[in-house]
Formats: C-alpha cells, structure tokens, sequence
C-alpha cells in the first residue's frame, strides 16, 4: 500500500465538523433605559396628585341601607285623598269633583285637590257631577284702547309700546269683572280662567265684543267661518252723513276687488254725530276707518256689537259672561 506524500514544511488540519442549522429565537424588544427621575428640590413641597381608582384601595361592600325613619307631617293629607275614599271613587275622579266646585271644608267650596286636611269638616254636594265639567266660552265687553288678547295684536305692538304699560283685556278675566245678572246660569269656577284661548280679533282703539274660549268647537268655528261670519259694528262719526258720503262707503270701486263689501247703513243722523251701522263679513283690521277715510268723515267711536249670532246685548263695558249652552256663533 503506497503511503500518501507529504510535502515537507506544510501542516495538514483535521476536517470541520458541519454546521447545525440555527434555531429560531423569539425576538427581544429592547428595553429602553430608565429615565433618571429628576432630583428634588431642598424645600419643596409634596404635589397633591388626583386620587385614581390605581391608587385607592378597593371599596368595602355595600352596607344595606337603614329605612328612613317616617315623620308625620304637619300639613295633613290632600283633600282629593280625603275625597276619594269618601266618594268612593279614584283620585283623578276626586280631583275632578273638587275642581267642580262640589267639595266644601268647613262650609266653603275649595277647588285646589292638593289642599291640606286634617281636622276639618269636608261635605260634598249630594248632586255633585262630572258631566258638568265642560269646556267654557267667555264673551266680553272690551274697552277701548285695550289689547284684545290674541297673538296677533300683541304681535302688532311696537318696541316702545311692548316696553310701556299696556291694558291687555286679558286682566279683565277675574270674579270680580263677572257680569252680576248673568244669564247663562253658569257656576264660576277657578278652571274656567285657565287655557282660555282668543281667536276674535278687534282693532285696539275700537271696543265691543270679543271672545275668550277653551272649547276646541267654538275655537274652529270662530276660525274656519270667519271669512263668512257677520260682524256688526257702530260706528260714530262726526258731523252729519250726506247721502254722498253714505254712496261712497257702499259703493264698490274697481280698486276694491280685494276688499270684503260692506254694507252701510245710518241709525241717527245729526249736524253734531251720526251713527253708522256697519254689516262685514270676516274681521278686517282697518277696512272701516279705511272706508270713512275715503268719504271724508272722521271716526269718533267704534263698538262691535254683534258676532255672527251672538250679540253683545247689556253686557257693561270692562264686563263678560259665559256663553250660554243654547247661544251659537
């Protein structure tokens, strides 16, 4: 066997083991250095920080509650709890017959349901009712210079006058305004003064009738036959009508296509003040003065007398009465 030659002056290394494949290892984030915290003032004083749900320790549980110890009260209980188990009857019902003015305390009718008891004496009226609680229709007497009361006068006032003092007809609507003779036979009661609605309107400077309802009929009715509904106004003007000028207020120009015809008539005629009858359909602010103006004759006073069916009869001035259940528009 033939030994394999070497070259002399060469060393010969023994072979390198293979290389392992590597294994994978997770990567590391690495770890940012910490910020040194900076140093402290000498005489600083400790920062109050916010206390965080971090940094308080855990809620105790919940202790049951004690129940509130009742104390009896003065003021008594309400009248329309009295009423209710007197009747007896449900305490909306009770508020109802109170309202009704059929609930007395001590002999004198009391209408409020959260009226305080405790010892009084509390009667209600053997025909007391519920079908008696019906919505109301108030007709007034207006004076003049006073707002009417519907939105659409106040709207009309200018800044200066919405800043002065003015008599809105609306203040009028108290017990003691309640015309003595009314003949409608209505109860007065607290409730017929709320959610009363004016839907009539009537020029400021004018006086006459005017209307305050809560029922919804009388309300559409006064609004969706206005264009078709009468009025009747007096109308007092200075000096003596001539029959020209009581031609002109009837006669019908080619200008007054958009104007409602007015019919014209004399109820007294003097050298001093005449009186002129006035039949208009619709309420229209400003055509009669319109019509005056244009045959000349100066407007002394202006009532409005008669709407529709209802008139304004004796009712005193500054007065009003409740519609009565056979009168309609």
């Amino acid at each position: 066997m033939t030994k394999p030659t070497t070259t002399p002056g060469t060393l010969r290394l023994a072979p390198k083991p293979p290389k392992a494949n590597p294994v994978a290892q997770p990567a590391v984030r690495p770890v940012a250095a910490a910020t040194p915290a900076p140093a402290k003032r000498p005489n600083a004083k400790p920062r109050q920080r916010p206390i965080t749900a971090l940094r308080t320790k855990p809620p105790a549980a919940p202790q049951p509650a004690e129940p509130p110890t009742s104390q009896p009260s003065d003021g008594g209980d309400r009248l329309a709890k009295r009423v209710a188990a007197m009747v007896p009857c449900s305490r909306s019902e009770a508020e109802q017959y109170i309202e009704g003015g059929w609930v007395k305390v001590n002999g004198k009718v009391v209408e409020e349901p959260q009226f305080r008891i405790q010892n009084q004496a509390i009667t209600i009226d053997p025909n007391a009712s519920l079908l008696e609680l019906n919505s109301i229709t108030i007709v007034m007497h207006k004076p003049a210079d006073w707002i009417d009361g519907t939105e659409e006068s106040l709207a009309k006032l200018n800044r200066n006058a919405r800043r002065a003092h003015f008599d809105d007809a609306r203040t009028l609507l108290v017990a003691a305004k309640h015309m003595a003779k009314d003949p409608s036979g209505i109860r007065m009661l607290q409730r017929h003064f709320k959610a009363l609605k004016a839907v009539v309107p009537l020029e400021n400077a004018a006086s006459g009738l005017i209307v305050f309802t809560q029922d919804w009929r009388v309300e559409r009715k006064l609004t969706e036959d206005m264009g078709s509904m009468e009025h009747e106004v007096i109308v007092d003007v200075q000096g003596e009508v001539t029959p020209q000028a009581l031609h002109l207020l009837n006669r019908t120009l080619d200008s007054d296509e958009s104007l409602p015809h007015a019919k014209v008539s004399i109820n007294s005629n003097t050298p001093e003040r005449s009186k002129l009858r006035f039949a208009i359909k619709g309420a229209h602010r400003g055509l009669i003065a319109y019509l005056c103006e244009r045959a000349k004759l100066e407007i002394l006073d202006m009532r409005r007398i008669r709407l529709g069916r209802v008139a304004l009869a004796d009712l005193p001035v500054g007065q009003w009465r409740y519609l009565a259940p056979h009168e309609k528009f």
